[in-house]
């Protein structure tokens, strides 16, 4: 089963145990702090593969859980208000991007950006004062910032990294231009300024099709006649040719135009023939 702290966040996988939650129920998930309440999205169903190491879901939240976890949402946006009047009391470079509270401790942490490291020791001992609890203020970088804040891609979806990305990897340039794309820091940038994950776990899909599909300007011959590879069409496995006849344009299937494809069916289309 999968369940989800926020709406729209992103989602954490569970073992049901003896429970059969539905979507939308409200259960507890055991983290370092405690059982915590999260909303399930997935309900529970059967993989054929043996999945190890998930945390066991501790059944469905009660009225006080649900009254708990609706107090520590109150104190969150408290202290998100407060944080936000004090710093720019203190006139410092900061932006408040998420506040978790633990009620066990009593404890605020308060994420933030900023262009360099600031002195906050007197925001801290402000924010200790208004808010009666334990404050600590970390730093998180720009992608860390949409993970939290989250939004939509330049692809039209949720963020990447507030659904379902867990780590980031490193990302190159070289992957862009590798899958054909403007190197342009407009057009290859994520909603956190920084090269788009995806460049990364896709990447491999276009080093395997340029290794096995002929380069462009490579003559080929297609069901439609004889031509000279153009380009390239990696999401839909194809590539573009322009016919000797008429220098019309094609999109041929890479299969068609490989060689081990035709020596395949030289092969055993011959063979077929035979037969017949």
């Amino acid at each position: 089963m999968a369940v989800s702290f926020t709406r729209y966040g992103r989602l954490y996988y569970l073992d049901p145990g003896g429970h059969s939650p539905k979507v939308g129920d409200k259960v507890l998930v055991p983290t370092d702090s405690g059982p915590e309440v999260a909303e399930c999205v997935w309900a529970p169903q059967y993989v054929s593969e043996d999945i190890d190491g998930l945390p066991v879901c501790q059944g469905l939240a009660a009225d006080e859980h649900l009254t708990r976890d609706e107090s520590n949402r109150v104190r969150r946006a408290e202290a998100r208000s407060v944080s936000k009047r004090l710093i720019k009391r203190h006139d410092l470079p900061m932006k408040v991007v998420g506040v978790d509270y633990l009620d066990a401790d009593n404890v605020f942490t308060v994420y933030f950006s900023a262009p360099h490291r600031v002195d906050f020791r007197a925001l801290v001992r402000d924010l200790a004062r208004n808010l009666r609890a334990r404050v600590e203020l970390r730093q998180i970088g720009p992608r860390d910032e949409a993970r939290l804040q989250g939004g939509i891609g330049p692809c039209g979806r949720d963020l990447c990294c507030a659904t379902f990305l867990k780590d980031f990897e490193p990302v190159s340039v070289r992957m862009a231009k590798d899958q054909d794309l403007p190197v342009n820091p407009l057009r290859i940038a994520g909603a956190c300024g920084r090269l788009m994950c995806c460049l990364k776990y896709e990447h491999p899909l276009y080093q395997e099709f340029r290794a096995s599909a002929p380069r462009a300007g490579t003559a080929v011959d297609t069901p439609e006649g004889p031509g000279t590879v153009v380009g390239h069409n990696v999401p839909g496995d194809s590539v573009i040719v322009r016919l000797n006849d008429g220098g019309r344009r094609c999109a041929c299937s890479r299969a068609s135009v490989c060689s081990p494809r035709k020596q395949h069916d030289e092969m055993y289309g011959k063979a077929d023939d035979a037969e017949t």
